[in-house]
């Protein structure tokens, strides 16, 4: 992979001061600027504050959300059309509709590969929290809310050029009622974390890029909860039967090494459940092995 630009995205949408918005500093901490081998432009000046769900949208701290957005979508643009690629150091997944965003507004038509432990499809009334971590593959597919799609500019993609891989939170978003995938029409690329398994991490992570970036570039984000929560506790919404280390750095290396690959997320890490840093210098050690 060719060095990239490295941004700095401080959010998490809890709305409260700490927890994933502390990621960027100690990622940076840590040596993953080093292990990317690209320059480093600073965090965005984005943040996320408000206890209260909009009553239009279901979204927590709304406003702040949508001028988030805004801000990751102007500058993701910014830096792709002068010929980089970035990427953000989140944070948490509300970074990736702005991100994706500004990926279309550069360049045109663009894929995405969710490499997440969550399908992330729900909206701000299906959403239990109301969370907008919650919703980031519902924003970037233009299903909802209406309010942060507007902020997007539209849909940033379609079904049929996004690949979720690695999720295992369907009987939980069953019970909550979630739009399923399957529902969409054509439906996305999907890949469980059984899945994956099954074809071999990389046999499954290549044909993925393969397939996402036949036509067109492709975004990756990447949440940390991918991997199971024995393997890296430090996030916030831990599950069992997730990625080894192992595993993920399979799944990793062709979609961090495709030349469709425009630019990358990495959400969810949350330092302070990491005292020691353990975790932290796993996940640079990651990245750095592409």
């Amino acid at each position: 992979m060719d060095a990239m630009t490295l941004i700095g995205v401080p959010i998490d949408s809890v709305g409260r001061s700490g927890g994933a918005e502390h990621s960027p500093g100690a990622l940076r901490d840590l040596g993953v600027v080093e292990a990317l081998g690209g320059q480093d432009d600073g965090d965005l000046d984005v943040s996320i504050r408000g206890d209260d769900r909009d009553p239009d949208t279901g979204i927590l701290a709304g406003p702040d959300v949508l001028r988030t957005t805004e801000t990751i979508r102007a500058a993701v643009a910014e830096r792709i059309s002068a010929g980089d690629r970035p990427f953000l150091l989140g944070g948490c997944c509300a970074e990736l509709p702005g991100a994706l965003a500004g990926a279309r507004d550069a360049v045109g038509e663009v894929g995405l590969v969710h490499l997440d432990g969550h399908l992330d499809l729900y909206d701000g009334f299906t959403s239990a929290t109301g969370e907008a971590a919650d919703m980031p593959v519902s924003v970037a597919l233009g299903l909802g809310p209406a309010a942060w799609v507007e902020a997007c500019g539209g849909a940033s993609t379609a079904p049929e050029r996004t690949a979720i891989v690695g999720y295992r939170d369907k009987e939980e978003s069953l019970r909550y009622g979630m739009r399923q995938p399957e529902e969409l029409s054509p439906p996305p690329i999907l890949r469980s974390v059984e899945d994956v398994r099954a074809e071999g991490p990389g046999e499954a992570a290549a044909r993925v890029a393969a397939a996402v970036g036949a036509e067109s570039p492709f975004w990756l984000h990447f949440d940390v909860d991918v991997l199971d929560q024995d393997v890296f506790p430090a996030t916030d919404y831990l599950m069992p039967g997730g990625m080894t280390w192992e595993e993920l750095r399979a799944v990793l290396e062709p979609l961090l090494a495709s030349s469709a690959l425009i630019g990358a997320s990495l959400a969810c890490y949350n330092p302070e459940k990491d005292p020691d840093r353990v975790c932290g210098r796993a996940l640079v050690a990651a990245l750095s092995a592409r």
